[in-house]
């Protein structure tokens, strides 16, 4: 049994917060982008914000500490675009391997620090498997419903080399994210399984699919408990949902799994819904007071944040997680 596998028995696992928007209050420019690495680079790279761990990691280091001081037990890896398939809008393929490496790297180093501060309270990283821009289940043509931009096979070969650069660069488990096609996804645990025997290592792995709007299904048409379905026959350390909703509106979707899975149950829903103007506006507090409602109810055993939260939120959620007990998984009936 693994470490994170020990604690997430004790208690209830905090996960960071967003990425992307620790990344906006840095107000980056182009040429941060660029620096070291891609100065000649063909074509604009501002806003590819996996280049970062390569061109300005002591940003990333600095959000991933910021997170664990926060109280996370687990932070994500700087990933989430990092197939060949995602850089190819960037015409940089051919950095896949440095980004996820460089990314894990840059992780394992925070997460090393501060388990070392707190021994008793060891610190993880979760290599960040994002569903890349293209679905292998819809068309992308409404004149050739028949037309798939990507295939299983492409999707595969793309996760592979994903996967086996972050292994490499130290991650303890595997989050495949904000899944909106269970077919990309079971490309993704098929390109695991693969590295896994290539490789000889065996590590924990984490699926966590997003509801797409209120009609409660992924964007590929599927129910929370289809999803569940199409994914339970791996042996998965937790099954969860994020993004796209704010927590109050994720809660019937984790009674869903609460009451099927026979996995650990995962949430890190976004600061509620985005306003206006594509921002979230909720408060730390708000969100943590949504999050007490699935506690309360012994839903989760790992919770963090997406879209629009910081550490302050991941702070909140921690003070509020170390006061209740994980979901029992022994509570879930048979599908």
């Amino acid at each position: 049994m693994s470490r994170i596998e020990e604690e997430i028995n004790k208690r209830i696992l905090v996960l960071d917060g967003a990425m992307g928007t620790m990344i906006q209050r840095h107000k980056l420019e182009e040429q941060d982008f660029r620096k070291g690495w891609f100065e000649n680079h063909n074509c604009p790279l501002k806003g590819n914000n996996d280049l970062l761990s390569l061109t300005r990691p002591e940003i990333i280091k600095d959000i991933h500490d910021q997170y664990f001081e926060a109280g996370a037990d687990i932070v994500e890896t700087n990933t989430f675009s990092g197939t060949s398939i995602a850089q190819a809008d960037y015409n940089l393929e051919s950095a896949v391997v440095d980004i996820n490496y460089h990314s894990a790297k840059i992780a394992r180093a925070s997460a090393d620090e501060y388990s070392q501060k707190e021994p008793d309270k060891p610190r993880f990283v979760a290599g960040s498997i994002g569903p890349t821009n293209r679905t292998a289940s819809l068309s992308p043509d409404v004149n050739d419903p028949g037309y798939r931009a990507v295939t299983f096979d492409e999707l595969t070969k793309a996760y592979r080399e994903q996967v086996e650069a972050l292994i490499k660069g130290g991650v303890d488990c595997l989050l495949v994210e904000t899944v909106f096609d269970t077919l990309n996804a079971k490309a993704a645990l098929f390109a695991i399984e693969e590295v896994f025997n290539n490789l000889s290592v065996r590590l924990p792995i984490m699926v966590s699919g997003t509801i797409t709007d209120a009609s409660g299904r992924t964007l590929s048409g599927q129910t929370t408990k289809a999803f569940l379905i199409s994914v339970e026959h791996m042996p998965l350390l937790s099954i969860g949902l994020n993004c796209a909703l704010g927590a109050k509106e994720l809660r019937p979707y984790l009674q869903v799994l609460n009451k099927n899975a026979r996995f650990n149950i995962s949430a890190h829903p976004n600061a509620g819904l985005p306003n206006e103007m594509g921002e979230y506006d909720q408060t730390p507090e708000m969100m943590a007071q949504q999050i007490e409602v699935f506690l309360k109810e012994g839903l989760l055993n790992i919770v963090g944040g997406c879209c629009g939260t910081t550490p302050e939120h991941i702070s909140a959620i921690a003070k509020l997680a170390a006061k209740y007990q994980p979901r029992r998984i022994e509570s879930a009936i048979s599908i």
